[in-house]
């Protein structure tokens, strides 16, 4: 199981800052950032390898099921 970021978010947000710094915004003066939109991610194989028994309310949880 791994829950994260989203990287696509992540990479939006580095877009948008490359764009205020191209328009001539300082660095420094920009906020920091924090994800708002995480994943929640099972890969039921490597589940089933350790013996590990996933639950299907888990799964109905998840945004992506690796099988």
């Amino acid at each position: 199981m791994s829950y994260g970021a989203d990287n696509q978010e992540m990479w939006r947000q580095v877009g948008v800052y490359t764009g205020q710094i191209l328009k001539g915004a300082k660095p420094a003066d920009l906020p920091v950032l924090q994800s708002t939109k995480f994943e929640f991610l099972i890969n039921l194989r490597t589940a089933k390898a350790l013996g590990i028994d996933v639950p299907g309310s888990i799964l109905l949880l998840a945004n992506e099921v690796i099988e």
